[in-house]
């Protein structure tokens, strides 16, 4: 089994990786710009969006971590030639996660006010964010499902199907929100945010088919579910329930991000939105060379190629800083354009510009932590994320953000806690990762 590790290869699997990872991020973003621009109550309408999406990547984050389980297991079998001893792992993993996505719409839908309460929103913003959620919620499952199966082709080394199923899902939600929240003259009432919710999950079912179709079409890996149970089973769900656990502190993270912000009031709201959706593009597109070294490096562990995932571990490290470095630059070059995009409301971009230098400075520490964190999902080292995160939002974040907040640093204190929590994330994992696999690769 070849175990290339060339700048062309990485690039072959991180460029698409990286188009399709921005299809989550570009639904709430389009979401935010067209709805900021609607005609009437634009920032109660933009806050009700950004709380409702917070709170749905809370939900993709914690039970999406299936992509990158199976991910890593297949990668690794295959590159151990071993592939057929878990070809009908997927399909199960699917399965389960799908039925999970059914029980949440369940379980969350009949307490939609209580659950946004929890974030302070109240009134209008309430309102919106109970409309916008009861709709959109339907697309989870179609989400869920497209993420599980967009890890089966990583782990069999294939990024460009993925890609082009998020082009078709990201284009269709953004010719559908112009449509659906506008209206279209004589032919599609102007909804508003009901619409922009509708072209979600339009968009969502789309990929969700998509992908079916692909993973039917274009590998041996089958979809329908069937007994007994894989061997891989039992490991799959103790990377899931370690990595559920690890998501869950990343999203008391961003829980209370959201809820100091609201509790600003409703132009702090609207501009962490901008802000925090921005900082979500920036960390997916990042998230482009984080998946080439998660599948790169469960095939080289696999096998056993030590040297080469240093190697590659390297690399990494240099195109991530690039990157990160990149789009600080070009979000410095289009600082004031870009909050006009999303928002007019002047009071809305007085916070934002007051905060957007802290997103930029971030990007760099951000490929760090990501590529990394790619890397340890790839090697299977779901535990160490797990201690990690625990670790970096209790005994990190929540401290600087109720320290910065006593001090009245309103976003500014939300983004400077941020900065440290993901300082705290990549920098102990780059220690580890060397300590353990550099002796290895010297011994090889």
């Amino acid at each position: 089994m070849s175990s290339n590790i060339s700048i062309k290869h990485i690039n072959k699997l991180a460029i698409p990786a990286l188009i399709a990872g921005i299809s989550e991020p570009i639904l709430s973003l389009t979401d935010a710009a067209i709805v900021g621009n609607i005609e009437f109550n634009a920032t109660e309408s933009l806050a009700a969006v950004g709380i409702v999406s917070t709170f749905l990547s809370m939900l993709i984050w914690v039970f999406g971590q299936t992509r990158s389980a199976i991910s890593s297991i297949v990668s690794q079998y295959l590159g151990a030639n071993k592939l057929n001893e878990i070809k009908n792992l997927p399909a199960q993993a699917i399965f389960i996660i799908t039925l999970l996505s059914i029980i949440i719409i369940i379980t969350t839908y009949p307490f939609a006010e209580a659950i946004f309460k929890l974030y302070n929103a109240e009134n209008l913003i309430l309102e919106y964010s109970i409309d916008y959620y009861r709709i959109r919620v339907f697309g989870f499952p179609f989400t869920l499902f497209t993420i599980a199966v967009f890890g089966t082709f990583r782990g069999l080394q294939n990024t460009f199907y993925p890609m082009v199923i998020a082009i078709i899902g990201a284009s269709s939600n953004i010719i559908l929100d112009y449509a659906l929240v506008y209206g279209v003259a004589n032919i599609v009432p102007a909804m508003h945010i009901h619409g922009a919710a509708y072209a979600s999950v339009i968009s969502q079912l789309i990929m969700a088919v998509l992908s079916a179709l692909y993973l039917i079409k274009k590998t041996n890996i089958p979809l329908i579910a069937r007994l007994p149970l894989n061997k891989e089973m039992n490991r799959f769900l103790l990377m899931i329930g370690n990595l559920i656990v690890r998501t869950i502190a990343l999203n008391v993270t961003l829980y209370f991000a959201t809820k100091y912000a609201t509790s600003y009031g409703k132009e702090y709201i609207a501009a962490y939105t901008i802000a925090i959706n921005i900082w979500f593009l920036g960390a997916f597109l990042i998230d482009g060379y984080a998946s080439a070294g998660n599948i790169l490096s469960g095939k080289l562990l696999g096998a056993k190629a030590y040297g080469k995932l240093i190697s590659l571990s390297n690399r990494l490290i240099k195109y991530g800083i690039l990157i990160g470095l990149f789009m600080a630059v070009l979000g410095a070059l289009f600082y004031y354009s870009i909050g006009n995009i999303f928002i007019k409301e002047p009071e809305v971009l007085k916070q934002f510009y007051s905060i957007f230098w802290i997103v930029l400075a971030m990007q760099p520490l951000c490929a760090l932590a990501f590529i990394f964190d790619g890397m340890f999902k790839g090697l299977g080292k779901m535990a160490d994320l797990r201690n990690l995160l625990l670790i970096s939002t209790f005994a990190v974040f929540l401290p600087a953000l109720f320290i910065l907040d006593y001090y009245n640093f309103k976003l500014n204190g939300i983004f400077i806690a941020l900065t440290l929590w993901i300082i705290a994330r990549g920098f102990p994992l780059i220690i580890k990762f060397r300590k353990e696999f550099l002796p290895q690769s010297q011994k090889n």
